[in-house]
């Protein structure tokens, strides 16, 4: 192996410790950050994501409760139980686990989350801020791991070709927005590509910096990556694997084995982008706490994970 590993798990860590003593300091004051997550259904990963959620809250001196309800449930029983937890003073974040019911209108749904305490970034006002620039908004969790991988690993993207594989709105999207912005990680010219582009394999070979959210299992190979390219993998699929224990084994959207004699520097899966979802989620929650108890003054202040190293 050439590339130099991106330890997520190490980095997710230290901004995980970052936000505890945050989160001290705060409870001194009389305020415990909460964090409210609704999981609806028995989808299989969300009640893994769930738990380690509840994990990192605990670790990090945070309340968490989860709200488990069943995969029938009709989309205005949730929508009260949103509307409660908006104005609950104890619950400073609300965090509604996708993948839904298909029953259940998503859009219709996290519309009704309180912006102040959307900590996932998906209403549509923090949408907005961020397309916009406006740092009173929340960023979505894995864009915004995605943006601090970067910085605390020293990965200058300043200037930099970054070429994005997907373009949802969970992912690819706000991350190309976040990246072309200016500021600390960010100021590069991006590329947003995906399943339907020309000569795919060439568009990703023009990358400094490779970014594979597409949802595909070992997608991109050893010959779309340009040689001492940083490639940062967010994609996680099960892959059936009879030589484990479970059954399965977990595939990032990138060939690890070819693509690391390439790169210059790779994330792993897992232990890449993962466990910097959960990091930068205690960060917002941590944040909105701050925002809903100091007031709305507290806005400009950022939270102890955007700033690069010293």
């Amino acid at each position: 192996m050439t590339a130099r590993l991106i330890d997520g798990s190490a980095i997710g860590a230290a901004i995980r410790s970052e936000v505890a003593a945050e989160v001290s300091a705060l409870r001194a004051h009389g305020t415990a950050p909460g964090l409210t997550v609704i999981l609806v259904g028995e989808d299989p990963p969300s009640q893994i994501y769930v738990r380690s959620k509840a994990r990192a809250c605990a670790e990090a001196g945070m309340r968490s409760d989860v709200i488990a309800l069943p995969a029938s449930t009709a989309e205005h029983e949730l929508l009260s139980v949103i509307e409660r937890l908006n104005h609950d003073a104890a619950v400073h974040g609300i965090l509604c686990q996708l993948p839904l019911p298909r029953h259940l209108d998503s859009a219709r749904i996290l519309r009704r989350i309180d912006p102040a305490k959307d900590v996932d970034g998906l209403h549509p006002i923090n949408v907005g801020k961020l397309v916009l620039g406006d740092a009173t908004g929340f960023k979505p969790a894995t864009p915004f791991g995605v943006q601090q991988l970067l910085v605390r690993s020293g990965i200058d993207t300043r200037s930099a070709h970054v070429v994005i594989v997907g373009r949802s709105n969970l992912v690819g999207r706000p991350l190309a927005n976040l990246l072309s912005q200016s500021g600390p990680g960010a100021d590069a010219t991006v590329t947003i590509a995906h399943s339907r582009t020309r000569d795919l394999d060439a568009v990703c070979r023009t990358a400094d910096i490779l970014i594979v959210a597409i949802g595909r299992a070992e997608f991109i190979r050893a010959a779309a990556v340009k040689p001492g390219a940083t490639v940062i993998d967010v994609g996680t699929t099960r892959v059936d694997d009879a030589s484990r224990s479970r059954g399965y084994r977990l595939a990032g959207d990138v060939a690890f084995d070819e693509v690391c004699e390439v790169a210059g520097a790779i994330t792993p899966v897992p232990g890449g982008v993962g466990p910097m979802t959960i990091a930068m989620l205690l960060v917002n929650t941590l944040r909105a706490a701050t925002m809903l108890t100091v007031g709305r003054s507290a806005t400009s202040r950022q939270p102890p994970a955007t700033s690069p190293p010293s």
